[in-house]
């Protein structure tokens, strides 16, 4: 029963391993330096584990966005947000899970008239524009420093060529751990209040009653990088600017280090005792830091290097994921509310807080059940035919451009 109420979570984990944790070993998997299989195989493994023992570090910033207070209400805002993310995703687009889930949070804030927490929407957007930017900078700084250490130190090509490999292979790793650990709370975050599970004890370990949820997202998100991440990778590897083996180990290692400073609560608190701001502990899009890291390789090789047609596709993708769905929350609720008069959630009175425990007799979540399955289906079948048509009309023009450009030889 439990994980039925869940499946809308556990879809938008798929979706975020199918899009977001592609890109940890996108630039290995695009410059032919570690294959496809052995970066799903590590990148799943370690999503997991820094999903487990270091996933609530940005779950409390969500909360303080938007803190959902209904089952039916988080069901609903996880399956937007994974539908979102999984339209963006059919089209070969790196956009953010962390987008989606705020402009879902927010669609839902709009639907139950709470309010949105303008400074923590605020922190939230600023790591959406900072994120790349300092993913540009750690990747030019580190393709410096690579190139001179190359450079004095003579390594033989044969040699070096099996450092990098190594190399990608660890901080690919390390960035996995970090992306399981920072957006977890977009998977999760909105079940958590949602559910009270007694602490599972494993004989070397104890896991909570939110280790748990987040350990069945880390799990879906390890399945979206299985099964449906080869293409994103692509994307991301060869066809923003082509990538030297140097060039890739950079976009990792640069990658890693921006989610590993907006993801480390212990940074954070060592800025403060140094007199320094606290690091915002929130969730940060890999897709634009990835995408950020890449162009800071680009602009330091040359800008003619840069495709900036795919460029601007992404950037759209980018500005339509929250709008999106935050759009396709607000009505899909407002559909769940009239049409099956589920509870979605309500506002709530300054100054109080709800614990939203689930609590459920027999015969109320077999009704719940029936409802939740006949609602996930529609906008499921409702969005594949939007996705089906879209893709339909689209592989129709590029056959006709083909045979186009086929005739125009010919004469």
């Amino acid at each position: 029963m439990i994980l039925f109420f869940l499946t809308s979570g556990l879809f938008l984990g798929w979706s975020l391993g199918a899009n977001d944790a592609s890109n940890v070993f996108g630039s290995a998997v695009g410059s032919k330096m570690v294959s496809f299989r052995k970066a799903a195989i590590i990148a799943s493994i370690c999503v997991i584990l820094g999903a487990v023992i270091q996933g609530s570090g940005a779950a409390h910033t969500l909360g303080k966005l938007g803190a959902v207070n209904a089952i039916g209400g988080s069901f609903t805002l996880a399956l937007a947000a994974g539908v979102t993310v999984y339209v963006m995703t059919k089209f070969s687009l790196p956009v953010s899970t962390t987008q989606a889930i705020v402009g879902a949070i927010i669609g839902w804030n709009l639907f139950t008239g709470n309010r949105t927490d303008s400074g923590t929407l605020s922190k939230i957007v600023v790591t959406w524009i900072s994120g790349p930017l300092l993913g540009a900078g750690f990747a030019i700084i580190l393709f410096i420093l690579l190139a001179r250490i190359k450079k004095v130190s003579r390594i033989h090509l044969i040699r070096f060529e099996s450092y990098i490999k190594t190399g990608l292979i660890i901080v690919g790793a390390f960035g996995a751990y970090s992306l399981g650990a920072n957006n977890i709370a977009n998977v999760m975050g909105v079940f958590v209040p949602a559910f009270n599970l007694q602490p599972l004890d494993l004989g070397f370990v104890t896991l909570s009653s939110a280790q748990q949820l987040f350990l069945l997202g880390g799990i879906a998100i390890a399945a979206g990088i299985i099964t449906y991440s080869k293409k994103v990778m692509e994307t991301i590897g060869t066809n923003i600017v082509e990538l030297s083996p140097e060039g890739a180990v950079v976009v990792v290692l640069a990658q890693s280090l921006v989610l590993f400073i907006f993801s480390s609560s212990g940074l954070s608190d060592f800025f403060v005792r140094l007199g320094l701001p606290a690091i915002p502990m929130v969730p940060v899009s890999s897709s634009q830091v990835i995408v950020g890291c890449v162009i800071g390789i680009g602009l330091y090789k040359g800008v003619r290097n840069i495709n900036f047609k795919l460029l601007g596709e992404i950037a759209v993708g980018w500005l339509a994921t929250p709008v999106m769905s935050g759009l396709l929350t607000f009505f899909s609720l407002f559909f769940i509310k009239n049409i099956f008069n589920i509870d979605v959630g309500h506002k709530v009175t300054e100054g109080l807080k709800e614990s939203g425990t689930m609590t459920i007799s027999s015969d109320a979540a077999t009704s719940a059940m029936i409802k939740y399955i006949l609602i996930g289906t529609v906008i499921i079948c409702f969005v594949s035919g939007i996705v089906y048509y879209l893709l339909e009309r689209k592989k129709k023009m590029e056959l006709k451009a083909s045979e186009e450009r086929f005739w125009k030889n010919i004469k």
